[in-house]
This record gives C-alpha cells, sequence and structure tokens, in this order.
C-alpha cells in the first residue's frame, strides 16, 4: 500500500510512506495521486485532498475539520447527543452578549478559547474582572457551566474501536490535562463512558480522537474531543496507536 504522510512523528513505524511536508503539497502532487492514503494532513489542507484530489485520508475529514475548534465540535455534539453536553453557549462579543453571560452564568463558570487543547486556553472564570478580561482577548464567547469535579476520562478512539481508556487526576487545578501535571488512573473506568465515546464517534464519524468526559453526580458529560491526543497513556498501557491505525486501514507492519 502506497501512503504519504503529512505528519512523520504520528507515523512512526508503518512501512510504505512516503513524507511530504504540508507546505509541499501542491508540489507533490503525483505522489498524492499515487497514494492509497493520506495520513495526518493539517485542517488547510483537507478540502484540497478530499474534494480536488478525490483521496481519502486519516482521521477522517470529520475528525479533523470538527476538532479543529470548539464551535464546531459543539455543535456536533448538540446535533447527536445533547443530553450528554453540559449548558454552553456560544456568542459573539457585544455589550449585550457580556450582559447575557453574566445574568446566565453564576460564578464561577468556564470560559474557553476557540482552539486551544492540553488544558491551555481554558479558564476558571470566578469575577467579573475575570470575564472582562477573557473578554478583551476574544471576540467569540465560549461559556460552560463549571461541574466541580476531582477528575475526568479520557477514552481514545482509533477507527471503530476504543483502544485505551483512563482517569486523570489534579490536585492543584481544575484543569486534569496530563500536559497540565494530571496523572493518569487506569482502574474503575466505567463501561458506559467509553460506549458513550464510542458511539458519538461512530455518529459524527469521527476515527481519531481523544473523548474528554466527565461523571457528575451519577449524570456523563463530554466536554469535548482532541484529534491530536497526547501518548502518555498509551505507553503505560503498552498499546501501539501505530499498529492499531495499521490495522484499522489494512496496513501491513511487516
Amino acid at each position: 500500500m502506497n501512503l504519504v504522510t503529512f505528519n512523520p512523528f504520528r507515523t512512526i513505524g508503518l512501512k510504505g510512506l512516503h513524507y511530504i511536508k504540508p507546505e509541499n503539497m501542491y508540489k507533490e502532487k503525483q505522489l498524492i495521486s499515487d497514494a492509497d492514503v493520506c495520513l495526518f494532513p493539517e485542517n488547510w489542507q483537507v478540502n484540497s485532498l478530499v474534494y480536488g484530489m478525490k483521496k481519502r485520508i486519516f482521521p477522517s475529514i470529520q475528525s479533523i475539520q470538527l476538532g479543529f475548534n470548539k464551535i464546531e465540535m459543539t455543535r456536533a455534539l448538540w446535533s447527536v447527543v445533547p443530553e450528554l453536553v453540559p449548558k454552553t453557549v456560544i456568542l459573539g462579543r457585544n455589550s449585550d452578549t457580556y450582559q447575557k453571560v453574566l445574568q446566565d452564568f453564576p460564578f464561577p463558570f468556564v470560559a474557553k478559547e476557540i482552539r486551544s487543547s492540553m488544558g491551555r486556553g481554558v479558564f476558571l472564570i470566578e469575577n467579573e474582572q475575570q470575564f472582562r478580561e477573557y473578554s478583551d482577548q476574544n471576540p467569540t464567547y465560549y461559556i460552560q457551566e463549571y461541574l466541580p469535579i476531582e477528575r475526568d476520562l479520557r477514552v481514545c478512539i482509533v477507527g471503530d474501536k476504543a483502544i485505551a481508556s483512563y482517569w486523570r487526576e489534579n490536585e492543584n487545578t481544575f484543569k486534569n490535562n496530563v500536559a497540565q501535571g494530571g496523572r493518569i488512573i487506569f482502574d474503575d473506568v466505567p463501561a458506559e463512558a467509553v460506549q458513550a465515546a464510542l458511539s458519538t464517534a461512530q455518529l459524527l464519524g469521527i476515527d481519531h480522537a481523544g473523548f474528554d468526559l466527565i461523571v457528575v453526580e451519577d449524570k456523563m458529560y463530554i466536554l469535548e474531543f482532541n484529534t491530536l491526543f497526547g501518548n502518555q497513556g498509551f505507553q503505560e498501557l503498552q498499546v501501539s496507536v501505530e499498529e492499531e491505525i495499521a490495522s484499522y486501514l489494512g496496513i501491513s507492519m511487516s
């Protein structure tokens, strides 16, 4: 099988790879034309690859485009599993929407930047001054109710399987991301949360993502998903993401 990868670090160990720098995509059209699958393109490449060059890509176009920013991700989740989404509003910034947020969301609440990962761009807003600072930096509001938790759950999807799941726990901040110092715990992962992530991924056509879920008073929520997720949990579980990708795509590892 002929493969093109635009991200060599995500495809280490796969055979038959041609690495193309994303910015050289149009100079390497023949290699792309000959490829059976194009792996890990950047978001800006997807439309040209799928609609123009008619190429199969991995992750899926849904994974890349919905995972690119929280607005489209949340709207997609509203369309298929609204009951699993915490109270959230997406609003353009103006004086009316500023006041609406303050009226509808008691302190503390959570404000997020539209594009962020690893816990960056997520803020616990505890007073109006903090909200004013967030507002000054963000022309679009992404506001979510604060749900008190001590840990969250990461469920990693590759292909049509959940290949890893684990709790992330952090004592010093409301962010549990491993990149923010969260520790990984593999015990007592609820099967229903894993199934919720997997079924949501299948409904949306997501084939490579790490879903973040929480459980509050026996109610489960999906916070978001990240198309490019960290690998520390896989290393501890001794799970090879590359082997799972190869199996899903029908690629030989020998």
